[in-house]
């Protein structure tokens, strides 16, 4: 570990499920820090017993993240070594590991990856799905009209679509997928990675969806999406690769007012002049 006037922040990458997925550089720098921020730290203590270590911890979620990362921060600029920790996986990745890395680079303080396991990595080389270019997309938007307009951009989108999703929800995006990407898309549903009931469900959106509807949701869950084949985008009009505000957005840098882009945004769609108005206007 480097030592100097101010401390170094460790992202270090934790197992997914089982704990030997650890790395021997993970054990030796929780070991050596001064202090170990987790986003749970009644999780993160299962882990460090396990490994016999001990060191203090301070709570990190998204809850505190902004307030908790100038603390943390301060505490560097003093000459502490940081680690800090997410519940499963690497920090940063679907947590608020960002704002605290953000606040160390501000101040100059040595920002030092400690490589782990990841959910989204892990499903995708599994999935037989194309790893050549692919985009995460973490949890989709929980309001309707925010998942439509998300979706209605990812439904031509050519790379591999990788996403988070809750054991009560994947039921329903599952179904909803299904009117986006259409039925005979294929994807992946990956479950309990590394864990004992671990279990890895290819097939069509359609498949996927009638083998979940019909049993009991444990566990977490990692969707991936095939892309869409480039001669389906080819084919679709241009418009329906982007999202209504782009499209809007599009029309203004083309010289037309707010209210003409948003009229001739809503004739191309088809759609009620009102309705792209409003979700504009809400977006603002």
């Amino acid at each position: 570990m480097r030592m100097n006037d101010t401390g170094i922040l460790y992202l270090v990458g934790t197992p997914i499920g089982n704990l030997k997925d650890i790395t021997l550089r993970a054990l030796e720098i929780l070991s050596e820090v001064d202090m170990i921020a987790a986003e749970d730290t009644r999780h993160s203590k299962r882990l460090l017993e396990h490994y016999e270590i001990k060191k203090p911890l301070i709570s990190y979620h998204q809850h505190n993240a902004k307030g908790r990362a100038e603390l943390l921060v301060q505490k560097m600029l003093s000459g502490e070594n940081i680690a800090v920790i997410s519940d499963a996986g690497m920090p940063g990745i679907s947590d608020p590991g960002y704002w605290v890395v953000k606040e160390a680079i501000e101040n100059k303080v040595t920002v030092c990856p400690i490589p782990g396991p990841s959910a989204a990595i892990s499903a995708l080389v599994v999935s037989g799905l194309s790893t050549d270019r692919f985009i995460f997309e973490g949890f989709l938007p929980r309001k309707k009209e925010e998942l439509k307009r998300r979706l209605e951009s990812l439904s031509h989108e050519t790379r591999t679509i990788v996403i988070y999703e809750a054991p009560h929800r994947i039921k329903q995006t599952l179904r909803v997928c299904e009117d986006y990407f259409g039925l005979e898309r294929h994807g992946v549903v990956a479950r309990e990675l590394t864990k004992k009931f671990e279990e890895i469900r290819r097939g069509t959106l359609a498949e996927l969806s009638q083998y979940f509807s019909e049993r009991q949701i444990k566990g977490e869950f990692c969707l991936l999406i095939e892309g869409a084949e480039k001669i389906e985008v080819e084919k679709a009009e241009w418009w329906n690769v982007i999202t209504e505000r782009e499209h809007v957005d599009l029309l203004i840098s083309r010289g037309l007012s707010t209210n003409d882009a948003i009229k001739e945004a809503a004739k191309t769609r088809n759609k009620p002049k009102r309705e792209i108005y409003n979700d504009y206007h809400q977006e603002t």
